[in-house]
């Protein structure tokens, strides 16, 4: 069949053309014959282009192979981002993957009620001080029963008493808003304000106990883990995933700096940047296999071992820049010039004035 239908698509490029003792076309193919051209330079370039089409499934390959030879003779550690304060796993040379234990249940309760009031801001907040659209009240009263589920059962969960008080808090103001906003069928974005101002206080604090356990957990977990490893720790490679708006202070990358060192940031330690919040272990360690094996084309073409870890033109390019802004009568705006395997944390790092923490804002 597939023979055929290569056959068949033959005689409809060449319909119409010069092709000796070509039989005439019966009406039913009409439709879909006719001459093709093209001109050798369309077949030149498209020619050129397919090389680098087909470069991407030799690298597909290769990796594969790269990625069995770095497992075999180097530990892995992947910290990936889960909304249960994040995932470890310890791949190690000739045994089986450790997926690390979960952090305590506790960081999630503090995280989802702390969640549960900023949530109320995205259900009021396309009909502030509208008074005709009373479309959102189903939304605040199927939620305000899964609210008041969360408090009659807050004395039962796994939680400091402090905690629970400040939890209650929490949720007792939620469920007040959410009935004023009811009784008065309309949403003023001064009672709005207010109320965010109310729960600021309270939530910081689920915040800073929410981050004390994820911290304490992922210190321990890797400790254990350095400890089993010995000596091997030191050809250790890591790697943490993260989207953009966790990049900045990203606290699984920032775990794993404490026991890599300011040395092994961007060499063995990296952080690597995604559209999602969740990426899985596979893609992860693709994107870690691609990092490494670029390493070594860069040494072998240019000379320089982590060359590939910037964008390749990007020198050239800023040469450039600087020419046509020059040309346009206009002053170049770049970052200062970074050398190859810089130890630089990769985030922002450079210090101005303004509040850079929650506590910093009161």
């Amino acid at each position: 069949m597939r023979i055929c239908t290569s056959l068949a698509i033959a005689v409809i490029m060449v319909s119409g053309g010069t092709v000796a003792g070509a039989q005439t076309l019966p009406a039913y193919m009409a439709p879909i014959s006719g001459k093709t051209a093209a001109t050798p330079s369309d077949v030149a370039t498209r020619n050129m282009l397919a090389l680098n089409t087909g470069m991407f499934e030799l690298y597909g390959d290769a990796a594969k192979v790269f990625q069995k030879n770095i497992l075999s003779r180097h530990p892995v550690i992947l910290g990936l981002f889960s909304g249960a304060g994040g995932r470890m796993i310890l791949y190690r040379p000739g045994m089986a993957p450790i997926d690390a234990p979960q952090v305590p249940i506790v960081y999630q309760l503090l995280k989802s009620v702390g969640h549960s009031t900023m949530a109320l801001a995205q259900v009021v907040g396309p009909y502030i001080d509208n008074a005709d659209d009373k479309s959102w009240r189903s939304s605040m009263l199927a939620y305000r029963s899964r609210m008041q589920s969360a408090l009659d059962g807050l004395d039962a969960t796994p939680m400091e008493p402090d905690w629970r008080d400040n939890n209650r808090t929490i949720l007792q103001n939620n469920i007040a808003f959410m009935d004023e906003c009811v009784a008065r069928g309309v949403i003023p974005f001064a009672a709005l304000e207010a109320f965010g101002k109310k729960q600021a206080p309270y939530l910081a604090k689920n915040v800073a106990w929410a981050a004390q356990t994820q911290v304490a957990h992922w210190m321990t977990v890797l400790a254990e883990w350095k400890k089993q490893l010995g000596a091997d720790w030191d050809k250790t490679y890591a790697a943490s995933n993260t989207i953009y708006v966790a990049r900045q202070n990203n606290v699984l990358f920032s775990v794993l700096a404490q026991f890599f060192g300011p040395d092994a940031i961007n060499n063995r330690l990296l952080l690597i940047e995604t559209i999602s919040f969740t990426t899985t272990p596979a893609d992860m360690l693709e994107s870690l296999t691609r990092i490494i094996a670029d390493r070594s084309v860069g040494a072998l073409f240019f000379g320089n071992y982590h060359l590939m870890d910037y964008e390749l033109m990007g020198g050239d390019a800023r040469a450039a820049i600087i020419a046509e802004t020059g040309k346009r009568g206009m002053t170049p705006f770049l970052p200062p010039v970074v050398p190859f395997g810089s130890k630089q944390w990769p985030t922002l790092v450079t210090p101005g004035p303004g509040p850079a923490t929650i506590a910093d804002l009161k």
